[in-house]
């Protein structure tokens, strides 16, 4: 189930208060600036300090990958939210 734009605009990360990127296909919000993802569960953010999960360098990389290409091709689908 897809996050509304509007929600996926406002949400934040719950320690530093910065936009998060949406990763739909994964059921994701991501911080990359604290390499913490957050799972969605039924279409619900699981938006708490203790649940998010830390991720690695690879796993990080990958996100950021993922973002560009969405950026350049102008899908959106990835990382809509932080634009």
């Amino acid at each position: 189930m897809a996050l509304d734009q509007l929600l996926i605009e406002i949400l934040v990360d719950p320690e530093d208060k910065q936009p998060l990127w949406y990763f739909e296909g994964d059921e994701v919000l991501y911080n990359p600036r604290l390499q913490r993802r957050y799972e969605i569960r039924d279409g619900i953010p699981i938006l708490l300090i203790s649940e998010g999960v830390a991720v690695g360098d690879e796993e990080h990389a990958a996100y950021e990958g993922r973002r560009e290409a969405a950026v350049e091709t102008g899908t959106g689908g990835a990382g809509a939210a932080g634009s």
